[in-house]
């Protein structure tokens, strides 16, 4: 039974509907696999509400993945590495994923061993902060890689 009713206990559903008019609320259908089914006189509108607002109320404290991305050349010198490298574990520290990434342009493509020992490098460099989630992989001109962070920190 409701909120407001003292006694729960089998009732035929016409004694049952005559109590929720009483209380002017409404007979709502819990479960109707259980042997008698199951209903409550509760107020619908307030019911859907209270819903409506704990389902916001999870989407709302659901974890959003971020994904930063880092691009380099395959001859990245090495101040530029260690300027995005610092980047990249900035973005570990906040829990967002880092997408490194080589580009090949033109004929660079036939230094592509240069550019997955850069991102296995950068994996190396990171390895107290991330952990690798996809290895160096070659897609058409660019080389992928994903770090993951090991510990995120919470704002």
């Amino acid at each position: 039974m409701g909120d407001n009713i003292d006694e729960p206990g089998i009732y035929p559903i016409a004694e049952a509907r005559r109590m929720a008019e009483e209380l002017e609320l409404d007979l709502v259908l819990i479960s109707d696999k259980a042997d008698p089914p199951i209903c409550k006189i509760i107020d619908y509108q307030k019911f859907l509400y209270q819903q409506k607002k704990k389902q916001k109320e999870i989407k709302a404290n659901a974890q959003k993945i971020v994904i930063k991305e880092i691009r380099f050349g395959p001859q990245t010198d090495d101040h530029d590495y260690n300027f995005k490298l610092n980047h990249a574990k900035k973005f570990l520290e906040e829990g967002a994923k880092v997408k490194a990434f080589v580009f090949f342009k033109g004929r660079s493509i036939l230094f592509k061993e240069q550019g997955e020992i850069l991102l296995l490098r950068f994996a190396q460099d990171l390895e107290e902060l991330g952990k690798v989630e996809q290895l160096p992989k070659l897609e058409g001109k660019r080389m992928t890689m994903f770090l993951a962070s090991k510990g995120t920190k919470k704002k």
